[in-house]
């Protein structure tokens, strides 16, 4: 049983973010590549106990669709074609509380992989 419920789901599809409100007060904007790289399911999580996979160059992903699956999670449907795993509340609540510090593991990651990871094309550069 999850602890913690939404009130309110809004995708924004022009700043690739996903705004989640929770019955506790507690607000979380996520970027939809952070969603993606943290995707529950098994492909990216691993198979039986493998390791996770390291997503790369999820940086101009976004969310096509957001579906309900009962009263405790969504799937979310990315334009790069994944779309397996759900999302429950819990989790996403996790996500949202330790950004921060799942973004810092990713980028750290990435960088013992050797991989540099480019800018959204969404954002546009600060002047």
């Amino acid at each position: 049983m999850s602890s913690h419920h939404p009130t309110n789901i809004l995708l924004h599809k022009a700043s690739h973010e996903l705004e989640i409100e929770f019955d506790d007060g507690k607000t979380f904007t996520l970027p939809t590549e952070f969603l993606r790289v943290y995707s529950p399911s098994a492909e990216v999580r691993g198979h039986w106990g493998d390791n996770a996979k390291l997503q790369l160059d999820k940086q101009d992903v976004n969310i096509e669709d957001i579906q309900p699956v009962g009263s405790y999670a969504i799937k979310i449907i990315f334009d790069d074609g994944h779309d397996s795993g759900l999302y429950d509340w819990d989790y996403l609540y996790e996500l949202g509380k330790k950004e921060a510090i799942y973004w810092t593991d990713y980028l750290d990651r990435l960088h013992k992989a050797g991989h540099k990871r480019t800018p959204p094309k969404h954002l546009k550069p600060k002047t």
